[in-house]
């Protein structure tokens, strides 16, 4: 079986620092994923960082929360299914 690259190839994580509550983070994220993140924000006409609050507090409000990238894969992922 042969599989095509994704548009623009396979690409590592991009680091990138957003505020969230008022303190400053940084979230590691596959360009593919900051995309479809900014899509989903501008879809709601929300500046990216509400978006990841809300899944931040999303996230906390779980039994064993996974740390934030991979629960914004996660909501990504989902939302896509």
């Amino acid at each position: 079986m042969t599989l095509d690259p994704p548009p623009g190839g396979f690409r590592g994580p991009v680091k990138r620092s957003i505020t969230i509550a008022g303190h400053q983070t940084s979230i590691s994220l596959e360009p593919l994923f900051w995309q479809a993140l900014e899509t989903e924000a501008a879809a709601r006409a929300l500046p990216l960082s509400a978006l990841v609050a809300a899944i931040d507090h999303a996230r906390i409000q779980g039994e064993d929360p996974p740390n934030l990238a991979s629960a914004i894969r996660s909501w990504l992922i989902a939302r896509s299914s």
